[in-house]
């Protein structure tokens, strides 16, 4: 089991900058964030394959605008979101797998373990 405690995420203007990170309490293969706005399905933001190798994966939609970061020894993960738009407001969620395959890194993302999510919403 693991759990995960997000932080960060809340309100700026169009072209602003944000920060997410987020705690695992034990092992991962893979982490990242996905995000989800009411009615619609999930999208992969970004994920990294924790468990070696720390191959990254985006959602088409970053475009280099996002970064995805790890600190192995303190099984924390971070997102930098720059060039924010409002089209980028929704919750995200920091999701892991503690084994292959990443279901992060897929069509709908669909991890085993997901945390409770951090409202980020992008003002225009």
């Amino acid at each position: 089991q693991v759990e995960l405690a997000e932080s960060g995420g809340g309100s700026v203007q169009t072209g602003g900058s944000l920060s997410l990170s987020c705690v695992a309490s034990a092992y991962t293969y893979c982490m990242g964030w996905f995000r989800q706005v009411p009615g619609e399905e999930r999208e992969l933001v970004a994920a990294i394959i924790t468990g070696g190798g720390g191959s990254k994966y985006y959602g088409d939609f970053v475009k280099g605008r996002f970064t995805i970061a790890r600190d192995n020894a303190k099984n924390t993960l971070t997102l930098s979101m720059n060039s924010l738009k409002p089209e980028d407001t929704a919750m995200y969620y920091c999701a892991a797998d503690t084994a292959r395959p990443c279901r992060l890194n897929t069509s709908i993302p669909r991890p085993r373990f997901v945390g409770q999510g951090t409202q980020v919403t992008v003002s225009s």
